[in-house]
């Protein structure tokens, strides 16, 4: 037969390769929040938030890190522009049209007197030209200081420079743009180049696109496909695919532009506002565009005001590009803060994150719903109606099996033992000591003692010769069946201490250690305050201690763990109650009676609850998480009336006292030597 050999290559982790996220990890990492909070949902939350280290190295990034990106970069750009020099720019520009035609005026006016003669009699042509010099320098000398008016009077003058006529009409149409710019995107063919036939298929764009609007206003169908059918080719080359779409488009185009302006000192926006109106010279056009302004107010396109205080200038397209950067930057911070307040993480654009940022934050978001993806492939959780997940029962178990762990490496710390199973015997499990053979024992013979029994009677020879009394075997142990009744406190002391959460550990740990360890073993955990209720190890975890419950009724609890317990009329049964003070209610005709401090009826009455345990031979282990004087006199008095223990412990250590305590005592001794 062939062989094949497989071989493997490794290498130290550099963030490149792929890290295959395990469900078990992702779970570990929520635990703590999901029994502080008891809330899948808000550990999911914080878990998304804060992100997880991956076992192979590397980490996911949170979604508070990225929140800090995206206001970084918000941040940046704040201290890095500066948007007083839009106007600025606009009138430098014109400034230089201006002189290039002024020259080009000069040159007109300046007479013809080459040669070493008397001036020559102008010839005819030249005294036109004189004239049309003449009459634009007077236009000129007319135009108006502000930059508006300039741009205004020269939308109607004659070029005598086709440099200065170029710069001019580059600087329009980049106005124009920026005005369209305003409601749509993609603007760029719209506008350039544009003819008197292009101003009316611009204005009849405009005044179907109002015309829909109010249809849609009122509820009719606006006739989308139609429009694009007929203006589908002035929105570039990524179209709307509906109205709703268009409408977007355009309420964040205003948005950016409105935050623009509002961006600009008052004086800056006004200049900025008369520069930009009106630049098609249509004043039907115009009543269009302010009339579509106006149908546009229900989206509320007001737009944010951002504090630029940066040193460098920009001109005006750079600046609308920069808005719209910014209202980016403002709706993905928006995004992320909704993400991690539902857990959806598909509320993230993530085209626009790979825009603003980089892509290594857009490929985050896939790892962060690789982190849900793995607990539900695990099979820990599951949706639940709509938007909400649930944990499962395979959930719960691991969630028990990470708290029983921590409780062993804690015990493995401290040399306390390793807490391994020892090999099953057929009538029970074998130990390392040993015992002679007594009829009726299971015969795991010890065979190195044996022998040396028999040298010790014989001496030494051979053959050995070996007789009954020779014989020596291990001893045994049978692990009788046991029923448990785990009774956590759920008072608010409890959890001000800490102590509720190491409770509730523990209870999924032991839970976790019975159905694994040992299957014939039940398990019940009862919680109580004012009133004692069971609680399913399932829900364990979502548990939480009720501020406006005031309470501990032991007496309650004790009389439903009896009720519990008394189901099992064979082995062992046993209550571990887990508390960290004495009992300040009771129960009279059914209903709870509280008093703090505590009065005698409730000690009675609690007194009255452990004899009836006591007499149905169910033992009680009391773990107490406070140690004070009165306390330990009534803890006493159970201990006493019972027969059982009293342990004073601490949270931190109450999971290895309690473990240690069952397994310890989960056997007796079949024969002794």
């Amino acid at each position: 037969m062939r062989r094949f050999i497989s071989r493997n290559r490794y290498s130290q982790w550099d963030g490149s390769q792929e890290h295959p996220i395990q469900g078990k990890d992702v779970l570990g990492e929520m635990v703590d929040d999901l029994m502080e909070y008891g809330d899948l949902r808000w550990s999911m939350r914080n878990l998304l938030s804060r992100g997880m280290p991956i076992p192979q190295g590397g980490h996911v990034q949170g979604l508070r890190d990225m929140l800090k990106e995206l206001r970084d970069a918000r941040r940046e750009r704040l201290e890095q522009y500066n948007l007083s020099g839009i106007m600025k720019d606009i009138e430098e520009r014109l400034e230089n049209i201006l002189d290039k035609e002024q020259s080009a005026i000069d040159q007109w006016l300046k007479p013809n007197d080459e040669g070493d003669g008397e001036p020559e009699e102008p010839a005819f042509s030249d005294d036109v030209l004189k004239k049309i010099a003449e009459q634009n320098q007077s236009e000129l000398d007319n135009l108006p200081d502000d930059a508006a008016g300039k741009m205004n009077k020269l939308e109607k003058y004659e070029f005598l420079d086709p440099d200065a006529q170029k710069e001019y009409l580059d600087l329009l149409n980049e106005l124009r743009r920026a005005m369209t710019q305003s409601f749509f995107q993609d603007v760029e063919n719209m506008v350039n180049n544009m003819s008197d036939g292009d101003i009316e298929r611009m204005k009849d764009m405009v005044k179907a696109l109002n015309d829909m609007l109010v249809k849609k206003i009122a509820g009719e169908d606006p006739g989308f496909d139609e429009f694009m059918k007929e203006f589908g080719d002035m929105f570039g080359d990524n179209p709307p695919e509906s109205l709703d779409e268009l409408l977007e488009q355009m309420a964040q185009q205003m948005a950016a532009a409105q935050s623009l302006f509002n961006s600009m000192s008052s004086s800056q926006r006004q200049s900025l506002m008369d520069m930009m109106s009106d630049r098609f010279g249509d004043p039907e056009l115009n009543a269009e565009l302010s009339k579509l302004a106006k149908e546009m107010d229900f989206l509320d396109p007001r737009g944010s005001r951002y504090n630029f205080k940066g040193n460098q200038d920009l001109d005006l397209q750079a600046a609308l590009q920069l808005m719209e950067e910014m209202q980016g930057l403002d709706e993905l911070i928006e995004q992320v803060q909704a993400a991690a307040r539902d857990s959806d993480l598909d509320r993230i654009d993530q085209d626009l994150l790979r825009k603003l940022l980089d892509d290594d934050a857009a490929e985050n978001v896939d790892d962060l719903k690789n982190l849900l993806k793995a607990l539900e492939n695990a099979g820990y959780i599951r949706p639940k109606g709509d938007e909400k997940w649930e944990l499962t029962p395979r959930g719960s178990r691991m969630i028990g099996q990470k708290a029983l762990g921590e409780i062993y490496a804690q015990l493995k710390r401290q040399q306390l033992g390793n807490h391994a199973m020892p090999e099953e015997g057929r009538f029970g499990e074998r130990l390392e000591q040993t015992k002679g053979y007594e009829f009726g024992d299971p015969f795991h013979l010890h065979m190195p003692r044996t022998i040396r029994n028999a040298i010790e009677r014989d001496g030494p020879q051979t053959p050995v010769r070996l007789v009954q009394d020779d014989f020596e075997i291990y001893r045994s142990e049978v692990i009788t069946s046991t029923a448990t009744a785990m009774l956590v406190d759920l008072s608010l002391s409890m959890a001000l201490r800490g102590s509720f959460q190491a409770a509730k550990r523990v209870a999924l740990a032991l839970h976790n250690l019975i159905t694994s360890q040992y299957p014939k073993d039940s398990f019940y955990i009862v919680g109580f305050d004012a009133y004692a209720k069971e609680i399913k190890p399932h829900d364990l975890p979502f548990i939480q201690c009720d501020d406006y419950v005031l309470g501990t009724n032991m007496q309650h609890a004790l009389l439903l763990a009896e009720r519990l317990l008394s189901k099992h009329a064979v082995g062992t049964r046993q209550i571990i109650m887990i508390s960290d003070g004495e009992p300040t209610a009771h129960l009279e005709n059914g209903r709870a009676q509280f008093a703090y401090p505590p009065i005698p009826e409730t000690f009675r009455a609690t007194f009255r609850a452990v004899k009836r345990c006591t007499t149905k031979g169910i033992a009680i282990n009391t773990f107490m998480l406070d140690a004070d004087y009165y306390l330990k006199q009534f803890m006493d008095e159970i201990a006493r009336i019972n027969g059982g223990r009293v342990f004073y412990t601490t949270p931190h250590k109450l999971g290895e006292y309690i473990l240690v305590d069952y397994v310890q005592h989960k056997r007796r001794k079949l024969a002794r030597r």
